[in-house]
């Protein structure tokens, strides 16, 4: 039996690492994963030793390093297509659980909705990069613009988080279409972490069809 595929979306400061976090904890304690199979957690940028170099090229905040819009969506493909190769695919075959903070959806939000690059050309490149694989589940925690920068006040921004509300705003109306057109499970960020991780267990549960 394969096992599950689960993706965390959000802009940044919508508390995805926290209810990653949770839900790993959660999932430990409960008998979802079958007994000889274990739980992944895993990134986008960066999921992969080829991937943590990728990332530190797509963040790197020196403007000589600042790779232009094409090359930057090259590079998240490359980094996806490892990414889903080296561990998503042979996981999830084993039957182990994977947790990822990102995938496609975030490609499509900041480079598509942000950078405005062409939607089909992307969506192209993801059907390239991922080979097949899809979430099982993919949780949106949406969170208002200006929360998400009061949240990282006091946290040195990153070159994406660098490009400012306005780039921002367009990445969040991404992330709200794509929700909706992909049936994402879509949880307010502003609730507290207890509410928001319960929304995220009784989403799981309905997909494994254990009430």
């Amino acid at each position: 039996m394969k096992g599950k595929f689960i993706v965390i979306e959000g802009i940044d400061g919508s508390g995805k690492t926290t209810q990653i976090n949770q839900l790993s904890q959660w999932l430990s304690g409960t008998d979802l994963i079958p007994e000889n199979n274990q739980l992944v957690i895993t990134r986008e940028p960066g999921g992969t030793q080829l991937g943590k170099s990728i990332r530190s090229l797509l963040l790197d905040t020196s403007k000589e390093n600042s790779p232009d819009s094409i090359t930057e969506l090259l590079l998240y493909a490359a980094d996806r297509a490892q990414h889903v190769n080296e561990i998503i695919r042979p996981s999830i075959n084993k039957g182990d659980w994977v947790i990822s903070d990102r995938f496609c959806g975030s490609t499509l939000a900041y480079q598509g909705y942000g950078r405005k690059l062409d939607i089909k050309l992307i969506k192209n490149l993801e059907t390239i990069s991922t080979q097949g694989v899809s979430p099982d589940i993919t949780f949106l925690l949406d969170i208002p613009v200006e929360e998400s920068i009061k949240r990282r006040i006091n946290r040195k921004d990153d070159r994406i988080e660098k490009e400012g509300k306005e780039f921002l705003s367009n990445v969040s109306l991404g992330f709200k279409a794509l929700s909706k057109e992909n049936k994402w499970k879509k949880i307010s960020a502003m609730s507290t972490k207890e509410e928001i991780l319960s929304e995220i267990q009784s989403a799981i549960k309905n997909l494994t069809r254990i009430k």
